[in-house]
């Protein structure tokens, strides 16, 4: 008999007629009806359905599930999204004041677990592709060559694929990383897809990775907040992490969340590889649509191949890059343009690009609507001078102290055009992707602020943690 499903559990117990003298408040009995089919199977930790921080029955049985699937050697179900994960997988792999080496452009989870933990972080900076700005992938002779200058790092921290779909060598770096005994904790929230299909390779579980933090929600059919954890070696204490989890997680996780890893996970087990299959033709038929494109270009598609980037070492397919550079179009504009003129929505737009994002589960129509969309644009656009729209400063600030030592110091609002040779006391980014441009502790430099204010003049959004960008001002130390 076909084991039942979490979902089915849910639905089974809905229809039935228990008093629900519990949690939630609803109480399966919602006073709106577009709440009221998810209020019949939206329950607490009741008899039969398990308890997610002490799993012995069905969620254990379907966190086994999406382990063998993953081919990890322990797999956790997360409902407060990778940023969870990430916190409580630094958090488990380091202890205070231990030294990190991480990525420059990592999201900004992990330099919240930076700060936390009172790390102290050694930073990679990749390389920048030259024809679009966009950051390359992390050498593994930049791992090597880093722990040659730091021999007492704990950790590694890094993202891939990244949001661009910038994937890097993890086989190499981990090879590069367990030489010395070191774990790689791998932030592939936008990666939770690879390794289901030769086209989709270069997933962290199979390369090696010692930890893998994945967002099932951003790539695969799952509900938003929905998110994954892998244990790959015996160089992560999986009661460490337990016990991380539990601080990070919350203690009344959703049942509806839960069910919807567990029907992804079962979906992928029964008809993931033609799911693929069909997905990979979608995708070949899209290349093939924008082939004919003349100034628009799509990163890796039509006349572009990876060869004309060297600094990427691969690049995740799911991920359509739409290059605006040489069209007099920033890319906040060009998305702008997708959406009030052919309703479509990007997932992000930088200085000179824009991200749409597909899945298995985007129809023919949607990639042909874009594609259409794409021609439509491209012969409205003029050629015109190039010009160098990077949106990640080149070069590491100078570190003036660690995030953590500036938490409790004393503070000015400064008007941003002051701010050079200062020291930061909060982070600017731009969301998406959330990944800092600066963080507390480094010295502001005439080039940080030269950079924003391209990034500002295309249209980009930039943000600060007390929210001072927007008024032309920033907290720097007195």
């Amino acid at each position: 008999m076909k084991e039942q499903s979490l979902a089915e559990k849910l639905r089974q117990y809905g229809a039935g007629f228990t008093c629900p003298m519990h949690m939630p408040g609803h109480k399966r009995n919602s006073p709106f009806p577009w709440m009221e089919p998810l209020a019949k199977m939206d329950i607490t930790e009741i008899d039969g359905f398990d308890n997610l921080h002490e799993a012995d029955g069905v969620l254990k049985e379907g966190m086994e599930r999406m382990a063998r699937l993953w081919g990890s050697r322990r797999s956790f179900f997360l409902v407060n999204g990778s940023t969870c994960g990430i916190l409580a997988g630094i958090c488990s792999l380091t202890n205070p004041g231990d030294k990190i080496l991480m990525a420059r452009n990592c999201h900004r989870s992990v330099y919240h677990a930076v700060e936390l933990n009172r790390l102290r972080p050694v930073y990679l900076m990749p390389e920048a592709d030259d024809a679009t700005g966009i950051l390359g992938s992390i050498r593994p002779e930049a791992v090597r060559a880093a722990l040659e200058e730091n021999p007492d790092i704990e950790l590694a921290v890094l993202t891939s694929p990244t949001y661009e779909g910038v994937i890097s060598d993890i086989a190499s770096i981990v090879q590069v990383l367990h030489e010395r005994g070191i774990p790689l904790l791998v932030d592939e929230a936008h990666g939770a897809h690879l390794g289901f299909s030769e086209a989709f390779s270069g997933g962290a579980v199979q390369a090696g990775a010692d930890l893998v933090v994945q967002s099932l929600h951003k790539t695969l059919p799952s509900l938003t907040q929905t998110a994954a954890i892998h244990v790959g070696s015996i160089l992560v204490d999986e009661d460490a992490l337990r016990r991380q989890l539990a601080i990070f997680e919350t203690s009344s996780p959703s049942y509806l969340l839960m069910a919807s890893i567990d029907s992804c996970v079962r979906l992928l087990e029964e008809k993931g590889p033609e799911l693929f299959r069909q997905y990979e033709e979608r995708l070949k038929r899209f290349s093939e649509q924008v082939s004919c494109l003349k100034h628009l270009r799509v990163l890796g598609y039509g006349k572009d191949s990876i060869e004309n980037h060297p600094a990427f070492w691969s690049l995740d397919k799911s991920k359509l890059v739409l290059l605006t550079e040489g069209t007099g179009l920033t890319g906040p504009a060009f998305a702008r343009h997708l959406r009030e003129s052919f309703r479509i929505e990007l997932e992000m737009a930088q200085s000179n690009y824009g991200l749409a994002m597909t899945s298995i589960c985007d129809s023919d129509q949607n990639l042909e609507q874009l594609a259409e969309a794409l021609w439509i644009l491209d012969g409205r656009v003029f050629p015109c001078e190039k010009k160098s729209a990077c949106s990640t400063p080149p070069l590491l600030p100078e570190q003036a102290a660690y995030a953590w030592e500036v938490r409790n110091q004393e503070v000015w609002e400064t008007d941003i055009e002051e701010a050079e040779g200062r020291v930061l006391a909060e982070y600017i980014w731009a969301y998406p992707p959330g990944i800092p441009l600066a963080v507390p502790g480094e010295r502001v430099s005439g080039q940080m602020l030269s950079s924003w204010r391209k990034m500002e003049e295309a249209g980009v959004c930039l943000k600060s943690s007390t929210g001072g960008m927007a008024e032309g001002t920033i907290l720097l130390l007195g």
